[in-house]
């Protein structure tokens, strides 16, 4: 680890990035900041506009887009509205842009330098390449909304939220590989019940996109059961004719697979949580699981409180980070379980 500590904190610093990016991004979709700023430039847009005009000029740029013509031309839109949002999709790109600078220029020493052999180079590669197709996810998802609809495709909101985590826990996997060179003995039992654990948390992320795109949690605001005491309710059937339109296009039908995830995912890391117990587990294998039985009730309840609330902006923001933190509990978790 010694060798690598430098490589090991340039990667930890990447996966905080990526955090506060995602977070960002929750504070820009809640505020309904996402279709802002209409064009993409790589240098030109890096800082916002400095005088009266420039504003002026970007928000006549924006007024011709289904957002403003058919929801704020009704609201008395003034520029001061338009600067708010303005800030947050421009901050969110900002720190996209920071996040890429931090990682190429380390990068690139670390590689003249020699510090990367050749497993950890073979990774970060890989790392810079999901960097780069996350960033086209992003204008990807933006353009969903630029066309007819004033609001982005609930499934690249999804795609886009959902390739953030997976690159988060990659990341945090590589680094964990320079932490750990020490092989263990792998429990296997433990491992696959982890990777099946992993799979419906990652599946819970991509609902949770489903629910934060169609904005699905300002209806049902009822727990344990939907609305009317249903547990499930008249509605799903309803908003659409096939079962699978019902549980990716209905608003009803993603909430209500988004609960029942929810209740798999504590079911699964409660079980592999007894079952260690069978186990002669080492320090760090035991911390990871501890964590993630905290977590995970921390996150449902948080999540319970949400919903109940009707998703303020606080609230919707802090259940986006402890999913974060729970993956993250996860990966290492996993990670320690494997090698």
């Amino acid at each position: 680890m010694k060798q690598n500590k430098s490589v090991i904190i340039w990667l930890l610093f990447g996966c905080f990035f990526v955090f506060v990016m995602v977070v960002v991004g929750g504070i820009t979709r809640l505020t309904n900041s996402g279709l802002s700023m209409t064009d993409w430039h790589l240098v030109t847009d890096t800082f916002p506009p400095f005088t009266e005009a420039a504003w002026q000029k970007e928000f006549e740029a924006y007024k011709q887009f289904p957002e403003y013509k058919l929801i704020n031309v009704h609201n008395n839109f003034q520029l001061s509205d338009y600067k708010f949002i303005y800030f947050w999709e421009w901050f969110h790109r900002f720190i996209g842009r920071f996040l890429g600078f931090v990682f190429i220029v380390p990068f690139l020493y670390f590689l003249i330098k020699k510090k990367l052999d050749a497993e950890t180079l073979k990774k970060c590669s890989i790392l810079l390449g999901m960097g780069t197709f996350q960033g086209f996810l992003g204008w990807f998802m933006v353009k969903s909304g630029l066309v007819n609809n004033p609001d982005v495709s609930h499934f690249r909101l999804s795609l886009h939220l959902t390739f953030a985590f997976i690159t988060f826990a990659y990341t945090l996997w590589v680094a964990l590989d320079l932490i750990y060179p020490a092989k263990r003995e792998v429990l296997i039992p433990l491992k696959k019940i982890a990777r099946i654990t992993l799979a419906f948390l990652l599946l819970q992320i991509i609902y949770g996109g489903f629910v934060a795109g169609l904005d699905a949690g300002f209806i049902h605001n009822h727990w344990p059961l939907m609305s009317d005491g249903q547990f499930f309710h008249d509605s799903i059937l309803l908003e659409r004719d096939s079962w699978l339109l019902r549980f990716t296009e209905g608003k009803s039908g993603v909430q209500f697979v988004h609960r029942t995830i929810a209740y798999v995912v504590v079911g699964l890391i409660l079980f592999l949580f007894f079952k260690s117990k069978k186990y002669s587990l080492s320090k760090e294998q035991k911390n990871g699981l501890n964590a993630l039985v905290v977590l995970v009730f921390l996150q449902f309840t948080l999540g319970v409180l949400t919903l109940l609330y009707s998703v303020p902006l606080w609230m919707g923001v802090m259940h986006q980070a402890m999913a974060f933190l729970l993956l993250a509990s996860m990966t290492y978790t996993l990670h320690r379980l494997s090698k």
